[in-house]
């Protein structure tokens, strides 16, 4: 106890803060690596292709709206994405659903209509930003991307034959699929959560405040304070609306948005999957998408 108290505050709070990131981080990982264990074991490219629509434009809308359907929290969404690749589905959906999952879900939908005092505009605009972002990259990758986006040693893992295992054996194969998972992310996941607790700490916020006063500039002030901070996607609403007053409607939409696409711990972890040339045109569309389309949002309201 005495080593902690002589520790100075500021490292305790961002102790404390690095705890409270991993804590609310972790759960939604396990799931996110658990579910990748489960598509690894009971799901063949051929079931896949059976749930795809036949054409290009249709596979894109798909894999925007799925997550609806099929909830994950951008703290585990990237495992799941990387074992939908491997089963060979198509980039144009598997990157749209890494887009809108973690915001057009049920849970994070009321969450931010229950932050913004129950205002279902914001529920409806923050959903519009995730799709357009998603059908504009989905558009990108189906007829302008050439190539896989994985990394080369993620193409070169075969496809496992887990039928002739009897049910307790492959439910057992979850788990191990799930671990090795889970331990390969987790690295990624502690750096990343380090890094967000200092710049919580030891950015001064104020001076992002005092500097707000143009529109454009606070949109993108708060898009990197997002991207900073690497808040979970069913609690940044909460946050988002305390920062209402302050900088107004489109800097904080633009918050909301963008946060669950691009943070920290999230591009580490895609950095373990994903080439890195496609890792900076993904984060080049998200953020050229996402500041265009608050800023005419602030222009009409």
């Amino acid at each position: 106890m005495t080593l902690f108290q002589s520790l100075p505050s500021s490292v305790l709070q961002a102790g404390a803060i690095f705890l409270s990131i991993i804590i609310e981080a972790l759960p939604f990982v396990l799931i996110g690596s658990i579910i990748s264990g489960a598509i690894e074991v009971y799901v063949t490219p051929e079931k896949v292709y059976k749930f795809l629509p036949k054409n290009r434009l249709g596979r894109i809308f798909f894999g925007s709206f799925i997550g609806f359907l099929f909830p994950s929290c951008e703290c585990g969404i990237v495992p799941i994405i990387n074992r939908f690749l491997e089963k060979k589905v198509p980039s144009y959906t598997a990157v749209p659903f890494l887009v809108t999952a973690p915001i057009i879900n049920p849970i994070v939908l009321f969450a931010t209509y229950s932050a913004f005092g129950n205002s279902i505009q914001m529920v409806l605009l923050r959903a519009l930003g995730a799709i357009l972002v998603a059908t504009i990259l989905g558009i990108f990758l189906g007829f302008f991307w050439e190539g896989p986006i994985q990394k080369e040693n993620r193409l070169a893992c075969h496809e496992h034959d887990f039928s002739h295992l009897t049910k307790s054996q492959k439910l057992l194969q979850v788990f191990i699929q799930a671990i090795d998972e889970f331990f390969d992310m987790g690295r990624y996941l502690v750096f990343g959560c380090l890094f967000a607790s200092i710049v919580q700490v030891y950015v001064p916020t104020r001076i992002l405040t005092s500097i707000s006063a143009s529109p454009l500039l606070a949109i993108v002030l708060l898009m990197v304070l997002s991207f900073l901070l690497s808040l979970c996607s069913e609690a940044d609403a909460f946050i988002g609306s305390s920062l209402l007053s302050s900088f107004g409607f489109a800097p904080v939409l633009a918050f909301l948005v963008i946060g669950p696409m691009l943070d920290v711990k999230n591009l580490l972890m895609m950095k373990n999957y994903l080439k890195t040339r496609f890792i900076w045109q993904f984060m080049t569309i998200v953020t050229l998408v996402v500041l265009v389309y608050s800023y005419l949002v602030g222009v009409m309201l």
